[in-house]
């Protein structure tokens, strides 16, 4: 097959191009180099397989229809992973307009193409901010009364109902999936964990917003990874599935198993609780392990020890 992986350069994107190679697949690679975080760390991220010869990297924005055209004309793509996004909670209250305009008409932008050029399949990378601080603990697929609290989120819940639209009216075959909070190797620089085991080992104080009772359901790399590659190898007509490890925790025990891994301690300072931040995230991953026989297999405890090792590794 040959795969195009939008956001390919980026934490995710790279761990499944890197996966999708393993496996002899061609990937073609669509990825903008934003100025987010810094650009080079993208292109670390995509070093050990850049040359290969089953590796084809388009420096392209998926908000540029007329070099999406072409990418699909000269590649020929039978599947899309699309895993391209303006990232981050707080920072989409800043510019809202930018994260519809990537968010949400850059994804249409793809299923336009997809459904232009008959594709078998669509993936789309969506996120658990899509539940907002829903009252159903766990959250559930079929939950309909979402209510979405930041312009990040809003744009990500629009680019699903994209999907649902697209598959409707044309029959394209699309799975959404909602992840929860993926950390690992590659991280992104401004997610938590990377910035609190950086200022550990710089020796800085860690900034929390709110009281440290927040939850998160933490969800390692290659877990995400795993189901993203089965629902390539399980194409539904629609589904929305979430991925997620489903042991939420607390911000407080996220941080001790930090300072447990580096050997240091942290010093906290508390500030109010930011905009745009929910209190818990907690996925009922009862759908995926049913369509997609998804079973995480690295719990928080054994993903923060591998997270600071990478860190040591590579940045001490």
């Amino acid at each position: 097959m040959v795969i195009l992986v939008t956001g390919g350069a980026g934490f995710i994107g790279s761990h499944v191009c890197e996966a999708l190679l393993s496996r002899g697949e061609t990937v073609v690679c669509v990825d903008n180099f934003n100025d987010f975080y810094d650009p080079t760390i993208k292109e670390e991220h995509i070093a050990s397989f850049v040359h290969h010869k089953n590796f084809i990297l388009c420096r392209v924005d998926i908000t540029d229809k007329e070099s999406l055209t072409r990418i699909f004309q000269q590649h020929s793509p039978s599947t899309v992973i699309h895993l391209a996004a303006r990232a981050g909670v707080r920072p989409s209250f800043d510019d809202p307009e930018l994260y519809h305009r990537v968010n949400v008409e850059g994804t249409k932008n793809l299923l336009e193409l997809s459904h232009e050029h008959r594709l078998s399949q669509f993936i789309f990378g969506s996120s658990s901010s899509v539940y907002g601080n829903s009252r159903q603990i766990p959250f559930s697929e079929d939950d309909v009364h979402l209510e979405q609290i930041s312009p990040y989120a809003v744009t990500k819940k629009k680019a699903e109902d994209l999907c649902r639209l697209f598959h409707t009216q044309h029959g394209l075959p699309i799975t959404c999936l909602r992840f929860f909070t993926v950390y690992g190797p590659r991280g992104r620089p401004d997610m938590a964990i990377y910035l609190f085991t950086k200022n550990i080992f710089k020796g800085q104080p860690l900034v929390i917003f709110g009281d440290g009772h927040s939850e998160r359901d933490y969800t390692f790399i290659s877990d995400i990874v795993d189901g993203i590659l089965s629902a390539l190898s399980h194409p539904f007509p629609f589904e929305i599935i979430n991925l997620g490890d489903s042991h939420p925790a607390p911000l407080r025990y996220l941080i001790s198993l930090i300072e447990n891994a580096s050997g240091k301690k942290a010093t906290i300072i508390m500030k109010e609780k930011q905009q745009g931040d929910v209190e818990k995230t907690f996925a009922r991953i009862s759908k995926a392990k049913k369509l997609l026989s998804y079973a995480p297999k690295v719990s928080i405890e054994e993903g923060i020890k591998r997270f600071v090792e990478w860190y040591k590794k590579n940045h001490q």
